[in-house]
């Protein structure tokens, strides 16, 4: 068993945290909101840090799940800093979706400090976080990421190294792009049913086990139907995620004209005051 920080218990990093402990890790925590911190090592064991440094101190790995690339750096580098308490021979592990240029700041800056860096960001969201079926997308050396993988395992059903680091960052920006290309198109379908008087559900069950089928058909489909978003992942988060693909995308000169529009259907979902909605969501700018 490893001795490891989780930093950030959000609806991601909490659950995360927990299967670490649950798998018989000893899990010290950090969270920028200390009473968050306090409750869940009410809950689950282990020990709260004040900082991230203290929550680093000793520790052979360091995990982090957290907002953005600004807060990745305030948790790292910033003051008080985890990567200011790891040595030679530990590993920080990054479940942030973020960019791959923050991705390849750290690395070099863990390299100059003498410890390694996997950029490791997950698909799965919610759900796949508090039932521990994460699939992770990795970043970084095969040596380093070969001892952190067991680890990760704890809240993983499909964890790969893909290449070096920001790898991981960039598959998840693919998918992001598969993800907001699907939604929009069942969107509009359902849409397109509704309007033409069919039963929805039932057309659904039937298409869902065809070429048309897919994750979002099969979790999404009765719901968006329903008009239900007060759950899953933020239309916020994922307008954040599409930046991050978009401004990779003037980098790598890649031609994303889907993704650029739907990233503006996302902007009509946040002016309907839909920020915190599901990002099924879409089909509510079809319906207003």
């Amino acid at each position: 068993m490893a001795k490891v920080a989780f930093l950030g218990l959000g609806v991601m990093g909490g659950p995360m945290a927990r299967h670490l402990a649950a798998k018989g890790h000893d899990v010290t925590v950090y969270n920028r909101t200390k009473a968050k911190a306090d409750a869940w090592v009410s809950a689950h064991g282990g020990k709260a840090a004040a900082t991230p440094r203290e929550a680093a101190e000793g520790q052979e790995i360091v995990f982090a799940c957290v907002g953005n690339d600004d807060d990745l750096r305030q948790v790292t580098i910033g003051p008080d800093g985890a990567f200011s308490a790891m040595g030679r021979g530990t590993v920080f592990v990054d479940h942030t979706t973020a960019s791959a240029e923050v991705a390849r700041e750290l690395a070099a800056a863990a390299e100059t400090g003498g410890f390694g860096f996997v950029d490791a960001p997950v698909s799965g969201g919610q759900a796949g976080a508090e039932n521990g079926v994460l699939t992770v997308m990795c970043g970084g050396d095969p040596e380093i990421f070969a001892r952190v993988e067991p680890v990760i395992a704890a809240y993983a059903r499909a964890c790969r190294l893909l290449g070096p680091v920001g790898a991981g960052q960039l598959a998840k920006m693919m998918n992001q792009i598969c993800i907001a290309g699907l939604v929009q198109g069942l969107s509009e379908a359902v849409h397109f049913g509704k309007q033409a008087g069919l039963d929805i559900e039932a057309v659904l069950d039937v298409i869902s086990k065809g070429a048309a089928g897919s994750w979002q058909m099969e979790n999404r489909g009765k719901t968006m139907n329903e008009g239900k978003f007060d759950f899953g992942f933020a239309v916020d988060w994922m307008r954040k995620d599409l930046s991050i693909v978009l401004a990779e995308a003037r980098r790598n000169k890649a031609k994303l004209p889907v993704t650029a529009l739907v990233d503006q259907f996302y902007a009509e979902v946040q002016s309907l005051g839909g920020g915190r909605w599901d990002t099924s969501s879409l089909i509510a700018r079809l319906e207003k």
